[in-house]
């Protein structure tokens, strides 16, 4: 097999939870170019994602699913690509919010609101996942995590929390399934151009400082997580275990 037929996913199943814009878009698209079928879940009907990843030839599952709501959603969204393509070769665990406020105001259900999508659903998803992958043997787990898996960050205390839960639950799984057949890694994006981040980059100041920060010098995209999430999922990556990979424009460099 020659160097870039390792990139290849073809004919692979992937799930993409957060799937309806955003990052999850992005990396269920770049799936999908690589050679996979997709189930992607998200709270909001991804209709448009479905035919974005239909268009390139490739087979999409919609799921729509309120992943907050715990174990059982969980299942049944796992369940569904069973049903649907018989296995499960990728899952990438990307359904993500974030709430902002000082730390001495920040409410209860601010904080349960974040764990819930944030840490629990990856928990509960992954185990359910893992368990048809066990039984296959093979697997690709990708976490989303953050920056914040490193840095302590401010106004964000169940995003900082979550997240770096995502990088403590990522070294976990690698360890405990690695034996399995089943790699899990993470990807701590950046400062990227998403709904999230709105806020933030309509303050010019706030801005200003950010981009100041980033050596590249500008937001990231959705497309700058495609390749990684190619690498993550396919055999290139099969001696990659237990590791959280910054796509970051260098902000953790400086």
């Amino acid at each position: 097999m020659s160097i870039l037929d390792q990139f290849k996913l073809t004919d692979k199943v992937a799930i993409v939870t957060g799937a309806s814009r955003g990052l999850g878009q992005g990396m269920a698209i770049a799936l999908a170019e690589a050679g996979a079928d997709i189930v992607a879940v998200s709270f909001e009907n991804p209709v448009d994602t479905k035919a974005m990843i239909e268009k390139l030839g490739r087979k999409c599952l919609a799921v729509q699913s309120d992943l907050s709501q715990g174990q059982e959603v969980a299942q049944k969204a796992a369940d569904a690509a069973v049903a649907a393509f018989g296995r499960i070769d990728i899952l990438v665990n990307n359904a993500g919010i974030i709430r902002r406020a000082d730390f001495l105001d920040f409410t209860k259900k601010d904080w349960d609101d974040v764990m819930k999508i944030n840490i629990d659903a990856v928990f509960y998803l992954s185990q359910a996942v893992g368990r048809v992958m066990a039984k296959q043997g093979s697997g690709r787990v990708i976490n989303i995590a953050s920056m914040l898996a490193f840095q302590g960050g401010i106004r964000v205390p169940s995003y900082a929390a979550s997240k770096s839960a995502v990088a403590g639950l990522t070294r976990l799984m690698a360890c405990e399934l690695g034996p399995k057949g089943i790699n899990t890694n993470a990807i701590a994006p950046g400062y990227m151009a998403t709904d999230n981040t709105t806020a933030l980059r309509e303050d010019q100041a706030r801005n200003k400082a950010i981009l100041e920060r980033i050596p590249v010098g500008r937001w990231g995209t959705p497309e700058d997580l495609m390749g990684m999430v190619v690498f993550l999922a396919s055999p290139a990556s099969s001696y990659c275990n237990g590791f959280v990979y910054a796509v970051d424009g260098g902000w953790l460099a400086r």
